[in-house]
């Protein structure tokens, strides 16, 4: 029941993540401080989403290093940002896609007679899909950088 609450919380946190953008944008509540608001809840809340799957499945350092990279997932796009660059939103394994190999994982292994064994293996996915992802994004970075 663990594995089921954590999937639909995790699906839950992204749709309040979505709404609050769309309410303070299109509302015209956009505040000074609401890129602060916007990305530090999302790291607390994909550290605590990866490091609980870490402790579940038994490897509490394979959750910090999904959470690690993550983060720098995250960093990346926003210091392309800050040089004044688009956000960088590619994959193969951005915030949209961890959250949904991490729901599906939880729920597989809901059902599967050996959770722990399941929610290893998610997790080496989104260490090397996250991997992945920051390599890419620091070398669209890099070009973007050296192209000005």
């Amino acid at each position: 029941m663990c594995l089921v609450a954590a999937a639909v919380m995790m699906q839950a946190r992204l749709v309040c993540n979505l709404l609050d953008g769309m309410v303070a944008i299109e509302g015209g509540r956009r505040q000074a401080d609401g890129p602060f608001w916007n990305e530090a809840p999302d790291r607390l809340s994909d550290t605590a989403f990866l490091v609980g799957a870490g402790y579940a499945a038994q490897d509490i350092s394979l959750g910090w290093t999904a959470a690690a990279l993550a983060i720098l997932v995250a960093y990346l796009r926003e210091l392309g940002r800050a040089e004044g660059f688009p956000p960088d939103y590619c994959g193969p394994m951005a915030k949209q896609h961890r959250m949904a190999v991490l729901t599906i994982g939880c729920l597989v292994a809901a059902l599967w007679p050996s959770p722990g064994a399941i929610l290893t293996l998610t997790l080496w996915i989104i260490v090397a899909g996250a991997a992945a992802t920051a390599g890419r994004r620091s070398l669209r970075l890099i070009r973007r950088l050296k192209s000005r």
